[in-house]
């Protein structure tokens, strides 16, 4: 065999032992300072690690998936913790104001090149603001039965969830506050055709969109 074809041939049997690229598929919405900046329904999408020996689709490799499909910027900055996403978009981190995550409601106490991510996790990033009580609850919007009703309830960084007592609804251009004082945040919307409802409260970061 010539010097050149058992080239090829070691070529070709590395490129059919290399480990394919394995695309995971997740959900992702990343929530800016004033707007969403990508998924505002948590888009599902497929997320790969472009990293070398880093952990299988985490939740770094999550928001530089939705980067690509958003055209959105993003910069991350090392520290002695790790890789830490330190802008998003035009908002950099600063003071007691930064960019952090949930995966599946949660806050993990790791950084988000060490959460492995499963088919079908929920990814969200978020601009938070930190004060005493730790960082801003995350909102989570659900449709309630058959008619144009949502309920609003507020997640803290464990995942617990609560009534987001105060919550008001958006859907084109008008709000709907909602009501209930101790069990319940409902709004009921109307006939809405086309447009996305959301939730707002004072101090809580913007719900997920829900047609």
């Amino acid at each position: 065999m010539s010097h050149r074809l058992i080239v090829v041939a070691a070529l070709v049997a590395a490129l059919l032992t290399a480990p394919a690229a394995f695309a995971l598929k997740v959900h992702v919405r990343v929530e800016g300072k004033e707007r969403t900046i990508f998924g505002p329904t948590a888009s599902l999408i497929d997320v790969t690690t472009p990293r070398a020996n880093a952990l299988p689709e985490n939740a770094l490799d999550a928001l530089e998936s939705a980067s690509v499909l958003g055209e959105f910027y993003y910069h991350v900055t090392l520290s002695s913790f790790g890789p830490y996403v330190d802008q998003v978009g035009r908002y950099a981190a600063a003071g007691q104001t930064g960019w952090v995550f949930k995966v599946n409601g949660a806050s993990p106490p790791v950084g988000a090149d060490q959460v492995r991510l499963a088919a079908g996790d929920t990814v969200l990033w978020y601009w938070a603001q930190f004060g005493v009580a730790g960082g801003p609850k995350t909102l989570v919007l659900s449709k309630v039965g058959k008619a144009p009703c949502y309920r609003v309830l507020a997640q803290d960084d464990n995942g617990n969830l609560s009534p987001a007592l105060g919550a008001v609804l958006h859907v084109g251009k008008r709000t709907v506050k909602t009501q209930g004082s101790t069990q319940a945040a409902v709004g009921c919307v109307g006939p809405h055709r086309g447009l996305l409802v959301r939730a707002t409260l004072a101090g809580a970061v913007r719900s997920n969109a829900v047609a």
